[in-house]
Parts: C-alpha cells; sequence; structure tokens
C-alpha cells in the first residue's frame, strides 16, 4: 500500500514558481479582512451566486446537471428534487452547507469523510453514501477512436480503509508540526485523496468538497464568495491532464504533485482576484448599477451573455440588467447576437 508521508518530501517542491503562488495568495489572504467589510448586502449576493454556481460547476464536471431554474429552486431548498441528477445536486448543496457553517468543527478523519460521503447521497435511494468502495475501480480515458485504456489504478478496494487512516493521519501530524505551508499540504492530501479513489462513486465532488473545507480551515474563505468548482470547470481539461501527469508513479511512490499543486494555487490565487475585483469596484468605485453594467463590456472580450453580467455584478437584479441591455440596445453601445439560451451581446 502507498504510504503518505507529509514530514519529509513537501520541501523538494517548493519550487521558486510555488514559492510565488503561495506569496501571492498569503499576500491576497491578508487582505480578505478588508473585502468581508464590504456592505453585508454585497457579500449574501456573491455568496448566493458563488453557492449556485459550486453545485452546478462540481456536478456539471462529472455529467450530472438540469436546467437552471430548477438548478436555483433546488439549491435555494424551493423545490424537492425530481429524478437522480436532482438527487445528486441536492446532496451536494447539503453538504456544501454544511462545511460553509461547521467547517471550524469538522476533523479530518475517516468518520468525518464517511459522514460527508454520505449526506452527498442521503437523496439516493441506493444507499451507496458512507462507505468506502466494495469494489476496485479504475480510471480509464477513450481516444479519439473510442478506444479505451486505464490511466490509472487506484488503492484495492481491501486496502482503501487503512490508506484513508494513513493519509487522514499524515496530513493532521504534518499541519500540527507546522514546518511546511498547510496551503501546499491541503494540496497534496486532496491529490493523494483522488488517487485512492476511496468510494464507488462522488470521488470527484468529495475531493472539492474537502477543498474548501480544508481551505476555510486554514483561513482561506475565498471559496465562499468566488466558486472554485466553476474555475475548475473552466479549465477542466488542465485539471485532468494534470492530474494524470502528477498521478504517473503514484503507487510506488515515484510521481510528481508539482503539476497539480502548480494548477490547484492557480485557481485559489485566481478566485482571491476575482473577489478584489468584484469587491472593489462595488466598494471602492463610485460607478453606478447601469455604469457597472458597461464597464464589464470595456473589460471582457467577445461575447457577453446576461450571466456573465450576474457572475460580475451578483448584486444588480436581471430586471435591472434586462432594461440597462435595451438602453444599450436603443442607444447603438452593443448588438444582439444569438437568441434564446445563446442570447449574447458584443460591444459596438
Amino acid at each position: 500500500m502507498r504510504n503518505c508521508h507529509y514530514t519529509d518530501f513537501p520541501g523538494a517542491l517548493l519550487t521558486p514558481e510555488i514559492c510565488n503562488l503561495l506569496s501571492a495568495i498569503h499576500e491576497y489572504r491578508g487582505k480578505q479582512a478588508l473585502y468581508i467589510k464590504a456592505r453585508k448586502d454585497i457579500l449574501r449576493s456573491l455568496l448566493e451566486v458563488a453557492v449556485i454556481q459550486s453545485t452546478d460547476a462540481s456536478n456539471r464536471i462529472e455529467g450530472i446537471y438540469t436546467s437552471d431554474a430548477r438548478l436555483r429552486e433546488l439549491v435555494m431548498q424551493k423545490a424537492e428534487p425530481g429524478n437522480r441528477n436532482e438527487r445528486e445536486i441536492a446532496g451536494y448543496r447539503d453538504v456544501l452547507r454544511t462545511i460553509h457553517e461547521n467547517y471550524e468543527y469538522i476533523p479530518v478523519t475517516p468518520n468525518t469523510i464517511l459522514q460527508l460521503h454520505r449526506d452527498l447521497y442521503s437523496y439516493h435511494p441506493s444507499g451507496m453514501g458512507g462507505h468506502w468502495k466494495s469494489a476496485d475501480n479504475l480510471i480509464a480515458e477513450t481516444d479519439a477512436a473510442g478506444n479505451k485504456r486505464t490511466r490509472f489504478t487506484p488503492t484495492p478496494a481491501f486496502e482503501t480503509p487503512e490508506a484513508m487512516r494513513a493519509l487522514c493521519e499524515a496530513y493532521n501530524e504534518a499541519v500540527a508540526q507546522e514546518h511546511y505551508d498547510p496551503l501546499m499540504l491541503l494540496v497534496l492530501f486532496i491529490f493523494d485523496f483522488l488517487c485512492i479513489h476511496p468510494f464507488n462513486d462522488g470521488n470527484g465532488r468529495m475531493s472539492r468538497l474537502l477543498t474548501l473545507m480544508l481551505l476555510y480551515q486554514h483561513g482561506y474563505i475565498v471559496g465562499k464568495y468566488i466558486s472554485l468548482e466553476k474555475l475548475i470547470e473552466e479549465n477542466k481539461q488542465t485539471y485532468y491532464e494534470t492530474l494524470q501527469e502528477s498521478s504517473t508513479g503514484w503507487d510506488t511512490g515515484n510521481n510528481n504533485y508539482l503539476p497539480f499543486l502548480r494548477y490547484l494555487l492557480g485557481i485559489i490565487l485566481k478566485s482571491y482576484r476575482e473577489f478584489e475585483s468584484r469587491v472593489e469596484h462595488i466598494v471602492t468605485t463610485k460607478m453606478s448599477k447601469a455604469e457597472r453594467i458597461r464597464h464589464v463590456f470595456e473589460q471582457k472580450t467577445g461575447k457577453i451573455s446576461k450571466a456573465d453580467i450576474v457572475h460580475h455584478c451578483p448584486d444588480i437584479s436581471l430586471s435591472f440588467i434586462e432594461r440597462t441591455l435595451k438602453q444599450m440596445l436603443e442607444a447603438g453601445e452593443i448588438k444582439k447576437i444569438g437568441a434564446a439560451r445563446a442570447t449574447a451581446y458584443i460591444k459596438l
């Protein structure tokens, strides 16, 4: 069984690039208290949008989705799940809420991870939630010709309980020693979790939920207001490529963590930059709501949808956005392209 020890090798991962990423994230973390002092209504809007985007994106990565209207109803608990996809979305919503509200009191233990997985599948009739995998699983990929091949073989099912116990102990021990940056340690933990692949289903979603939980526990709360899951979905191809690159030789202890470490630290840094950008535009500038909508067109290249504007201005109502877009169309500032769900606008 692969042993996870975080008290010796992480120092070799502190390349100049990784050190720069860590330093930049630390700097943003130092400023996040200023952002949190922004108006409560702004943060509430950012939080609501992030919860919806996180629930949507993390499930979409796994091919689980529903309509935008149903998604919002499910996340806001205004509807009961009506099919398998919606049951899994509702489960993710519940675990995400648990982590948002209780992360300080959730220990990193196998039992905790089992309980969170149980809640992830609480609407699922199979009862698969809360149990380690019952059979060996493979990480496979299909090439352009339709041929399947095994990309990676995770920890065997019979070794999984012990592997998860050792993983949690190694992480907690390394964090307690305070020798290495906990931000780096949590990325290594998430990667090894994915390589163990402890569940029959839900490993990817659990890894993203655990990422948020560990970030919050170490004081990096940006994931509450900016959806890390959405940023990962937007860079999904790179996500899978770095997983593959870093997992080669993992079972024999000869893998290279750097590609995945670089990727996930980059996602965290990007989320902080978005957080700063949104809060500063709202709090430190004198722009009106209409001016902020126009500013989106100044900052973004190419076509822009209503969803893009909501993403950048979550505190502005959809009706106000639509009214401003109509005024901009009439004034010849923008041009409408596409129709229905594909409707977008370009700056003239």
